[in-house]
């Protein structure tokens, strides 16, 4: 199954997959990175993963449409059959996930549906919570609510700081990202509703 990994920064997701699938943990091949933006570092990352590079840039575009048919031709071209959003800090239009229903992979860094949001890890540590974590989830046309594939939790310690707790956050993503995208690949994935159900083996 091809598999593309869209990505706006760091690449740290986008690492943690390329590892798994190395280790044959994942029957997948990352065919393609999109990326829309030149100075993110998830471009090293790929290039020393020999993965693909499309380097799509909305501002070389008149319309949010013309940006997304690019990208649309990108996957096809490729064959792609999953997209993995690893910090892509685009928002897709409807008309982009009707296309690909079903075949969007999101990482949130808190337990949905709290703390929806660009700056989910903020908001919880500066609310007080007791309990946050990690929700991948599969992308409707509404912001942070597809179904629900797999969560998990992080209590947050009396000693943790805002970069202490994002740092444990993103140990758990890398731990089910990739656990998501094995579920999806062996087709153990079935969506009724609101209920994302994993398929036992």
């Amino acid at each position: 199954m091809n598999i593309a990994i869209f990505a706006s920064g760091q690449g740290t997701n986008f690492s943690a997959i390329v590892r798994q699938i190395k280790k044959g943990r994942i029957p997948a091949d990352i065919r393609l990175l999109v990326c829309d933006n030149p100075r993110a570092y998830v471009i090293k990352r790929a290039e020393r993963a020999r993965i693909k590079i499309a380097l799509i840039l909305r501002e070389e575009f008149g319309s949010r449409k013309e940006f997304e048919n690019k990208i649309i031709r990108a996957l096809e071209k490729n064959n792609i059959k999953l997209i993995v959003l690893a910090g892509f800090m685009r928002i897709l239009s409807a008309r982009f996930i009707k296309r690909f229903r079903n075949r969007i992979l999101n990482v949130h860094p808190a337990i949905l549906p709290s703390f929806k949001g660009a700056h989910a890890i903020a908001d919880a540590f500066s609310y007080g919570v007791k309990i946050t974590g990690v929700t991948i989830h599969f992308v409707d046309q509404k912001i942070d609510h597809g179904p629900i594939i797999l969560q998990g939790a992080i209590k947050v310690k009396a000693t943790d700081t805002e970069e202490s707790l994002e740092a444990r956050i993103h140990r758990l993503e890398h731990k089910l990202y990739p656990e998501a995208i094995k579920l999806f690949s062996q087709g153990r994935l079935k969506i009724k509703g609101r209920r994302a159900w994993i398929i036992p083996r």
